[in-house]
């Protein structure tokens, strides 16, 4: 061989890519959660008929923007996540793609799930050794060999949950009256 470069870029490694989201780096990993009616309109409220129509509005503004996922904002709980537990921030790039999907069951409750197609995580080793992190990964019963999947699930859920809250209030309007009483519009 008398020229060589490795993986050509084709790895896309800490980047954004279909080729990640079809092939998989790290960790292919979904959570999903069934959320009462009454429990979303009590505490979020919004009805999961709202809900759901906004998924499917944020599904074509995904496709007309050109964007290699649906998700409202998984990158900001993967990076405290990832900081939290000693990753490498750098591969948020690549694992913040995801894939949301909202239904209304036979009892009018939301069902909703995410798809996070290459979750670059690990438990041992480089920055999961500091000891605050090595201490998050304690007492999430993630840290050491054989716990990544563990990692990957919780990390999923963590997403879903800031997913279902930004998305209902954006559908409550609670997301732009907040803005203009404590922060971006004052």
């Amino acid at each position: 061989i008398r020229h060589f470069f490795l993986e050509s870029n084709f790895a896309t490694d800490k980047k954004a890519s279909q080729v990640n989201i079809m092939r998989t780096r790290g960790k292919r990993v979904t959570a999903e959660a069934v959320i009462l009616r009454d429990k979303l309109i009590q505490h979020m409220r919004v009805e999961p008929e709202s809900l759901a129509y906004h998924a499917g509005i944020a599904n074509v503004g995904s496709i007309l923007s050109g964007a290699n996922n649906n998700g409202l904002h998984s990158a900001n709980a993967i990076t405290a996540m990832f900081i939290a537990t000693g990753q490498d921030v750098a591969n948020v790039a690549e694992s913040s793609a995801g894939l949301i999907y909202t239904e209304l069951t036979p009892e009018k409750d939301l069902y909703i799930s995410i798809t996070i197609p290459s979750l670059i995580v690990a438990t041992y080793g480089g920055g999961t050794g500091l000891a605050t992190q090595r201490e998050c990964l304690d007492i999430l019963g993630c840290n050491g060999r054989g716990k990544v999947n563990k990692l990957a699930e919780i990390i999923a859920g963590v997403v879903l949950a800031g997913e279902l809250s930004l998305a209902s209030a954006i559908s409550s309007s609670d997301w732009v009256s907040s803005h203009e009483e404590y922060g971006r519009n004052r």
